[in-house]
């Protein structure tokens, strides 16, 4: 059975799948991930809603993303059911739930090309959900 929300706290009320891959999305491009794809995976796999795949320079930069994504929804209480490749940094995964995110470093990603394997899944508009355009690759030289 599919749960309705992720996560639930007696201080804090749940977030919908959405919400959840919305902040999350918004946390990954304020560490200036790039090709962020967001799949609405809903009625297509049954372990997740919302499916997020994004590309970071290094893999010490897939690392700090995760860390930072971690680190944030903790500080809300929102915890994941897993998170797996942090160690290498190539490819981590973090499992919220109904969002699920595919964090690669660059060459990584193209090998595995998850949007290939989804390419029946609806794209998700960044512009549409209230998310800026991620930065140029001129602004993102720290990386």
């Amino acid at each position: 059975m599919k749960k309705e929300v992720l996560v639930a706290s007696p201080k804090r009320p749940a977030l919908k799948a959405q919400e959840l891959a919305q902040k999350m999305a918004r946390l990954a491009l304020d560490k200036k991930v790039h090709d962020l794809t967001i799949l609405d995976v809903r009625g297509l796999a049954s372990y997740a809603d919302f499916i997020l795949i994004a590309s970071a320079r290094s893999a010490r930069h897939v690392q700090g993303v995760a860390e930072a994504i971690e680190e944030e929804l903790y500080q809300e209480r929102i915890e994941p059911l897993g998170i797996e490749g942090k160690t290498e940094g190539h490819w981590v995964l973090m499992d919220y739930g109904d969002v699920v995110l595919h964090l690669f470093f660059e060459p990584v990603r193209e090998v595995y090309d998850l949007e290939g394997l989804w390419m029946d899944a609806p794209r998700i508009d960044l512009e549409e959900w209230g998310l800026s355009p991620e930065p140029s690759a001129e602004t993102d030289e720290e990386y």
